[in-house]
């Protein structure tokens, strides 16, 4: 059968998050409907990870099978007349067999990004943090270099005892970076994979040095602990973007 590949961008501001699941809306959920009403037969859809509720995606990646050939041009544009607004698929085209949105993946990129204005600016607001607190940014970009590399993010993982965390809680960052531009700031994680609101445990922790809530030479000692407790409080869920899925 011939198998597909899908790029979406979504809001997730509305929905429970990319996976189905029983008492919310979610992006899977209505993709998989989607595609069922345009290809006349139940479609599964295998998303290359799942983003949490609230949690938006500038190109998540996923694919699935259909029984015979179809025309990708009229198949992404009746996905997007039958999906919300508020998902959209960028790109559509047949892959190889052996191809997996997930297991092929060679890495992701996520933004979080952060509002510093002083009054929030509204066309902002469902995808940045506003901070309503002074930041040291030569601090922030001094503890970004601290998560760089091979490290166990145990402590950094929600569910740390359970799901892929439990198995291996060792994961590669190959880059954190901050990025600023005109209007905001932005934190740029890319790895080969991240654990369980691993993005939003660090974002957290990171503003907390930058605000001098915690201490630059603590952050060795929170992944010694291999203990979430010991680290900062998540940040919020909207100002995070799956930027992109790498292959």
């Amino acid at each position: 059968m011939p198998k597909y590949k899908l790029i979406i961008s979504y809001d997730g501001t509305n929905y429970g998050g990319w996976q189905v699941q029983p008492n919310a809306s979610t992006i899977q959920e209505l993709l998989e409907k989607a595609l069922t009403t345009a290809l006349r037969i139940p479609t599964q859809v295998v998303g290359a990870g799942r983003t949490d509720a609230g949690v938006h995606a500038k190109g998540q990646a996923a694919h699935f099978y259909s029984e015979e050939a179809v025309d990708a041009y009229k198949l992404l544009a009746s996905l997007n007349g039958l999906l919300p607004r508020d998902i959209r698929v960028l790109a559509l085209h047949e892959v190889e067999e052996d191809f997996h949105a997930r297991y092929s993946a060679k890495g992701k990129i996520y933004r979080y990004h952060l509002n510093l204005h002083r009054v929030p600016l509204p066309f902002r607001s469902r995808y940045a943090l506003h901070v309503t607190y002074p930041l040291d940014l030569t601090l922030l970009k001094k503890a970004c270099t601290l998560f760089i590399g091979t490290h166990d993010f145990t402590s950094f993982s929600n569910e740390a005892h359970s799901g892929s965390a439990a198995k291996n809680p060792v994961r590669n960052l190959r880059r954190l970076e901050l990025v600023e531009s005109e209007d905001e700031i932005y934190l740029e994680f890319e790895g080969e994979g991240f654990l369980y609101k691993m993005v939003r445990n660090i974002t957290g922790t990171l503003l907390d040095v930058a605000r001098g809530k915690l201490a630059l030479e603590a952050i060795p000692e929170i992944f010694e602990a291999k203990d979430r407790s010991c680290a900062g409080a998540a940040a919020q869920a909207h100002g995070l973007i799956l930027h992109a899925v790498e292959y």
